[in-house]
C-alpha cells in the first residue's frame, strides 16, 4: 500500500546512516524515502542500492536547508516527513498523523516527541521576545497542542503549504534556526504548528554537528542565525526599537569582553543584510509578531 508521505533524510558524512536507515525502514513501508547526500565527494549509491530509496547527491555542499529543499522538490507525496539521519523511529505512528492534517485545513506541521541520550523526552517548544531578540526554549509540558516550531529533525509537514512558503531559507546554511524561521513564517501566514507526544523518536541532539564543527564555530553560526531570524521576521515598531537598543548593548559588551563568537556572528549576518531585507517583502503578515510571541513576551 502506498502511503501519502515523502520522507526526506538529509545526510553528510554520517557513518551510521546505513545502520539507522535499516532500523527505520520497517516503519517506512509504503512511504517515498528520499536520501539527500550533501557531501559532493562521497557517493552513497553503492551502500544503499539494495534499499527502496531515492538517493540524490549534491554537486556542492548546501547545508541542512539546501538538502531539505532538494528533497522537497523531489518529493511526490502530499505530506513531508523531515527526518535527521541520526534519528531512530520507534514505530509508524507518524503515518497516522495524516488524519490530523485532514481534520484541520490550517495545520502546517506536527512536531514529534524526541527521546534524548539521557532518556529525557523533549520536542515541545516556546518562542518568545526578550532582550530585543526572538528567543526559544523548551515548553514546560509535553501535552498535545501548539508549539513554538516544528523541529526540522523529526516533523511532518503539509507539502503544499511548505512549497507555498518556499521551503527552508538557505540563508541559514549550514544549520540552526531554519526550522524556527519556517514555522514563524507559517504562523505569520495564519497556519498552525502543533506538537504530538504520541509520535516518539530517539534523537541525540547535536551528535552529527558536534562531530563536524568546533564549538566556537557552532556558537557563532547560532548567533548569526538568531540575528537573521530577528531581522527578517520582526516588523513591530516596538520590537525593532528594543532590538536596536539591546543589539548595541551586546556589541559593546562583546567588544569589552572579547567575545569573538558573537562579533563574528554579527558581522556575518551584516554581510547578508541586503538579502534579508529583500526576503522581508515576500513574507505574509496575516498574524503579527505580537500575536505569535505575546504569550511568552517578557
Amino acid at each position: 500500500m502506498s502511503i501519502n508521505i515523502s520522507i526526506i533524510i538529509p545526510t553528510y558524512n554520517n557513518p551510521q546512516l546505513e545502520s539507522n536507515l535499516l532500523k527505520n525502514m520497517k516503519y517506512m513501508k509504503g512511504c517515498e524515502v528520499i536520501i539527500v547526500n550533501d557531501n559532493p565527494i562521497f557517493s552513497l549509491a553503492p551502500s544503499l542500492e539494495n534499499l527502496d530509496v531515492k538517493v540524490i547527491r549534491h554537486n556542492k555542499n548546501k547545508g541542512f536547508a539546501g538538502a531539505i529543499n532538494t528533497g522537497i522538490r523531489t518529493a511526490t507525496r502530499d505530506y513531508l516527513f523531515f527526518l535527521n539521519d541520526d534519528v531512530l523511529l520507534q514505530d509508524d505512528s507518524f503515518q497516522k498523523a495524516v488524519n490530523t492534517f485532514q481534520n484541520n485545513p490550517k495545520l502546517f506541521a506536527i512536531s514529534c516527541a524526541q527521546i534524548e541520550k539521557n532518556g529525557e523526552t523533549i520536542g515541545k517548544n516556546i518562542l518568545y521576545w526578550k532582550n530585543g531578540f526572538i528567543q526559544h526554549d523548551r515548553a514546560d509540558n509535553l501535552e498535545m497542542g501548539p508549539t513554538g516550531w516544528a523541529e526540522g529533525g523529526s516533523a511532518l509537514f503539509d507539502a503544499k503549504k511548505v512549497k507555498l512558503l518556499g521551503g527552508l531559507d538557505e540563508l541559514y546554511s549550514p544549520f540552526y534556526w531554519e526550522d524556527i524561521d519556517l514555522s514563524f513564517r507559517a504562523k505569520q501566514h495564519g497556519f498552525e504548528v502543533i506538537f504530538d507526544p504520541d509520535i516518539q523518536v530517539i534523537h541525540h541532539h547535536e551528535t552529527t554537528i558536534g562531530s563536524q564543527f568546533s564549538k566556537k564555530r557552532i556558537t557563532s553560526i547560532a548567533y548569526r542565525n538568531q540575528l537573521i531570524c530577528t531581522w527578517k521576521n520582526i516588523t513591530s515598531v516596538l520590537f525593532i526599537i528594543q532590538h536596536k537598543y539591546y543589539l548595541l548593548k551586546l556589541l559593546v559588551q562583546s567588544i569589552l569582553k572579547g567575545d569573538s563568537d558573537f562579533l563574528k556572528g554579527f558581522f556575518q549576518a551584516v554581510l547578508l543584510f541586503p538579502q534579508i531585507v529583500l526576503k522581508r517583502f515576500t513574507i505574509s503578515h496575516i498574524r503579527s509578531d505580537h500575536e505569535i510571541l505575546e504569550k511568552h513576551t517578557q
